[in-house]
């Protein structure tokens, strides 16, 4: 894990910077004459995701993914821990090791360093929402004379928010090889992973722990204190949520009002986030948590996303029939991180709301660019288009569209246009970007399928307004070439 360089705590102007900056991303504690020597209460020691300080002798993580970071000098770094514990840790950047049933003064450096300022991130090994051990971090020991340097804290942060998969339950090194550590390391973010095994996103009779209940407090136990969301402020939240409530008997109704609410209380506690709302990799309640999306981004809050992840899990990526393996969890960074920079970038003000729209959802202006010029390809053409309505509610619906390039020459980089009949209006599109007026809509290849072999498809898909009648498009264009209806 890349860490930036360590700066000496002598330099007070450039300690100053950080240390404020670590305080207000991640809610370090104020400095004070603790700083430097290693103890929990060192400023120096970024905390990042949520920890339990209430004990200043011995801070405990919460959730998965939770780690810590600082610099320090000298040779050699030690970790005090109160009991067993199984943790990874990364020296200057280095891959991660594994220790296992640790505990005391664990000598991270057996084989002393070069002399000089290093880096330090200490990860504890989460298994389904509980450590394994007992994770108390009770400080560093360090070199005579040698001191922690102030952590290079990241400007952003991603919270990941799910089940056992967010954990990344059954990869090699779980939260470490699940897909929201590695989105937040190819991002070059702050990040951490709030999920529970087992979990769902609404309590049921039976047992099944609600994960957007969970959320407002410190730890996954049912007795951990309320969290203090001014310790952070979430740059993006991710949500993968509702493949265990199924087996559960959720409703499709309950499901999809309950996540429109849970949607609105992060909102509440993070204003300024961009929050992903992803289809669960199994495809449960697909349509539901688009309708909720789109009950909330009807309702004014235009900073929340429906993330089809629909064909995001090579044949391969599995390790059961549930869990991604580290293959699949590559997978799914390499498809989810474009799309949370994409909005990290551009991050609307988001207009919150505390109840659903009692009228018609306001519709999205059309880009006033013009989509780029694709042409016809040499050789033979054609193309067969599919069109479906995966999801339908009042006042909306989810499409998908399929092209099948039926020609004998490869389609590089393409538009495809139809108009609607009855006054559908896209909000929001994935895979593909798109341009509508008035009925006319031309949706354009996103950067990695503007190819289409022949015989080959595509697909992308969509999220619409439709107040009345919702009729399918009598026909489609392929760069200016009608397609057949398929």
């Amino acid at each position: 894990m890349p860490v930036s360089r360590s700066r000496s705590i002598l330099a007070a102007g450039a300690a100053g910077v950080v240390a404020v900056l670590a305080a207000t991303l991640i809610g370090l504690p104020p400095a004070s004459a603790a700083t430097g020597d290693g103890s929990p209460t060192d400023a120096n020691i970024a905390f990042v995701g949520r920890w339990d300080r209430s004990n200043s002798t011995g801070y405990v993580p919460n959730w998965a993914g939770a780690y810590l970071k600082t610099g320090f000098t000298g040779t050699t770094v030690k970790l005090r821990q109160r009991r067993t514990i199984d943790l990874y840790y990364s020296i200057d950047g280095a891959d991660f090791r594994y220790l296992t049933n640790v505990s005391g003064t664990v000598n991270l450096t057996p084989t002393p360093l070069r002399a000089g300022n290093h880096t330090l991130v200490v990860s504890y090994r989460v298994v389904a929402g509980s450590y394994t051990g007992d994770a108390v971090f009770q400080g560093l020991t360090l070199d005579s004379g040698a001191r922690t340097l102030p952590a290079a804290v990241r400007p952003q942060l991603i919270e990941f928010v799910g089940d056992s998969i967010t954990l990344g339950t059954t990869s090699s090194r779980t939260a470490l090889t699940a897909y929201g550590w590695l989105t937040g390391e190819q991002l070059g973010t702050e990040h951490t992973q709030l999920g529970y095994g087992g979990g769902c996103l609404v309590a049921t009779a039976d047992g099944c722990v609600s994960v957007a209940s969970q959320f407002l407090r410190t730890g996954y136990a049912a007795n951990s204190p309320a969290w203090d969301f001014s310790r952070y402020q979430a740059d993006a939240v991710v949500i993968n949520l509702g493949t265990n409530d199924r087996s559960h008997g959720v409703s499709g109704t309950d499901f999809q009002n309950q996540y429109a609410t849970f949607i609105r209380t992060v909102r509440g506690k993070y204003p300024r986030a961009a929050i992903f709302a992803l289809r669960t990799f199994s495809g449960r309640y697909a349509a539901e948590t688009a309708a909720a999306v789109s009950t909330v981004t009807g309702g004014g809050d235009r900073n929340v996303f429906y993330v089809d992840t629909t064909g995001w899990l090579p044949a391969d990526g599995l390790s059961d029939s549930v869990h991604p393996n580290d293959a699949g969890h590559r997978a799914i960074t390499a498809r989810l991180a474009p799309v949370i920079a994409a909005k990290l970038t551009t991050t609307p003000t988001p207009t919150p709301t505390t109840a659903p729209p009692t009228t018609a959802p306001p519709t999205t202006a059309p880009p006033t660019t013009a989509p780029p010029v694709t042409t016809p390809p040499p050789g033979g053409t054609g193309c067969a288009v599919g069109y479906a309505v995966t999801g339908q509610w009042q006042g909306g619906f989810q499409g998908e569209v399929t092209i099948r390039n039926t020609g004998t020459a490869p389609v590089d980089g393409w538009t495809l246009q139809w108009s609607f009949a009855d006054g559908q209006r896209i909000s929001q599109a994935w895979n593909a970007g798109y341009t509508q007026s008035g009925g006319t809509v031309r949706a354009t290849n996103a950067g990695w399928n503007g190819t289409i072999a022949a015989g080959a498809t595509t697909s992308f898909g969509f999220l619409a307004d439709a107040t009345g009648a919702n009729n399918r498009p009598a026909g489609f264009t392929l760069n200016g070439t009608a397609c057949t209806l398929s």
